[in-house]
């Protein structure tokens, strides 16, 4: 029975082991793809409003349709900006609820291990 409860015990710690590989692998590449991603957005979320100060600057020297259509695009520019927006908070929390998951996974791994 001895030489059974160590092979469980054997089983759990190389279970435990992958899966705390795979979830480190996971967080790691999530984070890469957030620093990314944030990087990205950092850059960049400044345009938005210099294209607004600039359409405002244009406005008045084109004819009201086209300053129409500008401040369109302009208005589905913003639309862009916050999607990229939203785009980097969901980043954000996947990437917390994944360091949650290999958290709350290593913990029941080792209750199991532990109790029997």
């Amino acid at each position: 029975m001895g030489l059974f409860g160590n092979n469980k015990k054997k089983i759990i710690e190389d279970l435990h082991k992958k899966s705390e590989d795979h979830c480190n692998e996971i967080s790691k590449e999530i984070n890469e793809l957030l620093d990314d991603l944030k990087t990205e957005y950092d850059e960049n979320r400044e345009v938005v409003r210099e294209f607004s100060n600039f359409v405002n600057e244009l406005k008045a020297k084109l004819s009201p349709e086209d300053a129409n259509k500008l401040l369109d695009f302009s208005s589905r520019f913003n639309k862009v900006k916050r999607c990229a927006r939203k785009g980097v908070e969901a980043m954000r929390e996947l990437a917390r609820d994944q360091r949650k998951i290999t958290n709350e996974t290593r913990m029941e791994y080792e209750e199991y291990y532990y109790m029997k």
